[in-house]
Order: structure tokens, then sequence, then C-alpha cells
């Protein structure tokens, strides 16, 4: 079966693999020893080589290089080559299929349930994720769910995390609370729209939205949260 390398970075459409003056350490002689490619050859170490080898060419093109089985001398060579990842190496890697397969079933499975989500929840339980994701609400609710699915494909494991945190409901009902008049932004402070009474103070340069969110996740904000999700169900 075929082994499948790749370069890390960069490489380009040409990129010469260094194979000779190289030296690694042998662990079947506990002694450093002399490492290059020679195709017709039977070992990798210099000491076993004949007066005469000819060293080979390691190319990798299009940042590939796909070593068959009838080659296991390139195959020894690339195990050992002290560039490889798998020595501590920064200049390529072999590509493990079977890894590289099960990442992508799971991100599918990912991107498959976070899609059923979309498609099965009222468009009332996702609107706090969609005002967290900076999503316009003000639309028809299946244009809210096509954007919500094209996030949930771009990075499907935040989007599942984001569904039942806390925060982003905290944050909605904050957000809400803006829109609808109960809370407002007074220069370097946050207040409630009706009494003027401050809520919380906004250091400089950052976002009143944020500050409050985390503000009413504490326990000492935690009556401002109950008293603005109090408001915003008397208004539905």
């Amino acid at each position: 079966m075929p082994v499948l390398f790749e370069t890390l970075g960069g490489g380009g459409i040409f990129f010469k693999l260094k194979g000779r003056d190289l030296s690694v350490f042998d662990e079947s002689t506990n002694s450093v020893r002399g490492l290059r490619y020679c195709p017709q050859e039977q070992s990798v170490f210099k000491d076993e080589q004949s007066a005469n080898a000819l060293v080979g060419h390691v190319i990798f093109r299009n940042k590939m290089l796909l070593v068959e089985h009838t080659k296991p001398n390139l195959l020894k060579f690339l195990d050992l080559h002290p560039g490889n990842q798998a020595n501590g190496g920064v200049m390529f890697r072999k590509v493990e299929k079977e890894k590289n397969t099960e990442k992508q079933v799971e991100q599918e499975f990912l991107v498959n349930d976070a899609i059923s989500i979309v498609k099965s929840r009222p468009i009332d339980e996702l609107l706090p994720l969609a005002m967290s994701l900076n999503i316009e609400t003000n639309q028809k609710n299946i244009e809210i769910k096509r954007e919500l699915v094209m996030q949930a494909k771009r990075d499907p494991r935040k989007f599942l995390d984001m569904l039942n945190n806390p925060l982003v409901n905290a944050r909605s009902s904050v957000m809400q609370a803006f829109d609808f008049n109960i809370l407002k932004n007074n220069g370097g402070a946050v207040v409630w729209h009706d009494t003027g009474k401050m809520v919380v103070a906004i250091p400089v340069g950052q976002s009143y939205v944020e500050v409050v969110t985390r503000f009413v996740m504490t326990d000492q904000g935690a009556s401002v949260l109950s008293e603005i999700e109090r408001q915003l169900e008397a208004m539905a």
C-alpha cells in the first residue's frame, strides 16, 4: 500500500529534500550514523552502502510525495529523516489517512447535528444565537435560519457549543434591552431607561453590551438580568 507524505508550510510546486550529509541516532546500534538515500542500495545507512553508491533525488511535487511499497529504502529514509515531523522536524510529515478520515467523518456528523438543530428548533429559541453571531434578526425567519446554517457549516463545534451557552442567552437579553429602551448607554455607564439609575460603569474602550453581559452573569448582576427578562416578557 503506498504511503503519502506532505510538506509542512512551504515547498511550492517543486521541493527537493536533502538526501545526503545527514546524521541520525540509530537505536539498534546505539550510535550516530550517516543517512542518505541511494535507490540501488539495500540500506539507508552510509556505512552499509557500497563505495560507489549513487545518491538519489527525493522530490515533492505540489507539496506531495507518494511512495510505493516497492521502495522500502525510500520509506525507511523518510521515516528516519530529521526533517520528518515525527522526529521533531518541520519539513514534512506522513499523511495518516485513517486519522484524516475519522476527522472528516466527525466533522460531517457535527455539521449534520448543527443543521438538524437549526431545522427543528423554533425561531424564538434560535434568535439569541443569531444575535450573538451578529446575524440581522429583522428579516424573514427562513433567511435567519439560512445564515445560521452557513455559520454551522463554517464551524459546527463552536456553533453547537454556543447553542446551550448561558452567556449567549444573556447577551441576547441585554441586546434586546437596549433595543426596547429598557437600558441605555449613558456615556461612561449603562443606566435604566425609565429611572436613570446606574446599572454598571463602562470602562473606557470597552463594549457596553459585553460589559453588561458579563455583569448580569455574576451574582451581583443576576437581579438585573431577571428584571430585563421580566420586562421583555411583558412586551411579548
